[in-house]
């Protein structure tokens, strides 16, 4: 559950900037995009985000192993498929919008760069496009694990419990027990 939580959030997070931050910021200034990403870049390197985007690796890789142990077998597949898509969702940050972060911020203060265009078309079409690559990953993860979570549970269904009741079984149970009303139907209370 955990897993599923933080990863969740994460894809969230990241197909926001996708559908709204990004476009959002499209129509506006060079000043005013380089300036809000800039600030965004420094205020999300905070707890509230490192914990689910970091904590999502040990806890998925967990599931994968508790899953392996046995403990939920049938959701190993895609315990194992979240795993991967997360790992490569983490390593286009790393390795693509991280150091586009970085070269942003290198570029200096919005109000003293010199040619604030060519800073931002450095930066907004491939960040971006990356950005919608992760997003992806981290939505196809998140949605493996909610797969997967679903699975474990059914596995802890106990077989006489999981199918429905046939229509002799259903028959018995209400002559056995016509809750609050008689059998002649009126409705009256016990």
């Amino acid at each position: 559950m955990a897993s599923v939580i933080a990863s969740g959030l994460m894809a969230g997070l990241f197909a926001a900037f996708a559908y709204a931050v990004m476009p959002g910021l499209r129509s506006t200034s060079d000043h005013t995009l380089v300036a809000t990403m800039q600030g965004i870049n420094k205020s999300i390197l905070n707890p509230v985000f490192m914990l689910p985007f970091v904590g999502s690796i040990p806890l998925i890789a967990l599931a994968v192993f508790l899953a392996w142990r046995g403990h939920g077998r049938p959701a190993l597949p895609w315990l194992t498929a979240a795993l991967v898509l997360y790992l490569i969702a983490f390593a286009v940050t790393v390795a693509v919008n991280v150091p586009l972060n970085d070269q942003l911020e290198r570029a200096g203060d919005p109000n003293s760069i010199g040619d604030l265009a060519a800073v931002r078309e450095r930066f907004e079409a491939a960040w971006a496009t990356w950005n919608i690559v992760r997003a992806l990953l981290h939505t196809a993860a998140f949605a493996c694990l909610a797969w997967a979570l679903v699975l474990s549970g059914a596995d802890r269904i106990p077989a006489d419990r999981a199918a429905a009741p046939t229509s002799h079984e259903t028959r018995a149970l209400l002559r056995t027990d016509p809750g609050p009303f008689t059998q002649d139907g009126h409705g009256a209370d016990r």
